[in-house]
């Protein structure tokens, strides 16, 4: 004896597995500007067109920017990322391709970075041209300066040339970098001070050593021209300093006493060198880069 209307629940729940999830559609990339929210006035989409266009003629980098009406109910992330991989923008090899993707219904936006560009785009200044140039004015009903003043941030931080005041309302991700930064100083920092009062070829093996992660840290927190700036001081500096502990009685006396201290003295200062080694028109579609989650998102 079977009770009545029991099998009923379990079917409801298999059919409602069977279903797939509801997903937002990709649209067809048939242009830099794809505004199919009518967001922007027909002159912005024009202007902006034609400086994507001639900033991907002289880079090569891709930038489109997509204004969707709704997300459907998906996340945000997934649909941004969905749409970057199928239009897959940027260069094939470089993956230099930057989607700027906007949610009218949802009044949300996100920054999707191609990872040949994240180095120039870190997540910290993705949300750092939400923020500050596009939120403030999506808030006052503008769009086109929005989206104008996004893009032209977007592209000066590609050149090196964007650098945003923080408001201080984003105190946790403040407080993250700090503390990132305080780890940097204490590992690094360390490994600098024993690289630079050690003697013979140890000293000089630290010294290469430590130049990626003198321009690695300060490139993925404040863009790539801060991280230039603390390369050359770390590299100038070290040789400067070396150069002192060497030819200087203070110095001399300095640096014994502090490699005695750090336990790191030897034979007289070595004689090894640092040496470095200089290592269109039509339609618009993407050519072959690859993303792989970088950005950031915000709301309005």
């Amino acid at each position: 004896m079977t009770l009545p209307g029991r099998g009923a629940p379990l079917a409801l729940l298999l059919l409602v597995l069977a279903v797939p999830a509801r997903t937002a559609e990709v649209p067809f990339l048939s242009a830099r500007v794809n505004d199919l929210a009518e967001l922007l006035s027909p002159q912005t989409s024009a202007e902006l067109e034609a400086l994507l266009k001639a900033h991907e003629d002289s880079t090569s980098n891709q930038v489109a920017i997509l204004i969707i009406p709704g997300l459907e109910g998906e996340a945000l992330e997934e649909y941004s990322l969905r749409v970057a991989e199928a239009w897959k923008l940027g260069t094939k090899g470089n993956d230099n391709g930057v989607l700027l993707l906007i949610a009218r219904a949802e009044r949300k936006v996100r920054i999707e970075v191609g990872t040949g560009l994240e180095g120039a785009l870190p997540d910290i200044v993705c949300g750092q041209i939400i923020r500050n140039e596009i939120v403030p004015r999506f808030r006052r009903d503008d769009y086109d300066g929005g989206v104008r003043a996004g893009v032209e941030a977007i592209l000066g931080a590609i050149r090196g040339e964007y650098v945003a005041e923080e408001d201080g309302t984003d105190t946790a991700g403040l407080g993250v970098t700090i503390v990132a930064g305080l780890i940097f100083l204490a590992v690094v920092g360390t490994f600098t001070l024993v690289a630079i009062f050690s003697k013979g070829c140890l000293s000089w093996f630290l010294y290469v050593f430590l130049v990626p992660f003198w321009f690695g840290f300060p490139a993925a927190v404040f863009g790539p021209g801060p991280g230039i700036a603390f390369l050359t001081v770390y590299l100038l500096g070290f040789l400067l300093l070396k150069a002192w502990l060497r030819a200087t009685p203070h110095g001399k006396a300095w640096g014994d006493q502090i490699s005695k201290a750090l336990g790191t003295g030897g034979a007289g200062h070595g004689g090894a060198s640092a040496r470095s080694s200089g290592s269109s028109g039509g339609g618009f579609s993407g050519g072959g880069g690859g993303f792989s989650g970088g950005g950031a998102s915000g709301s309005w």
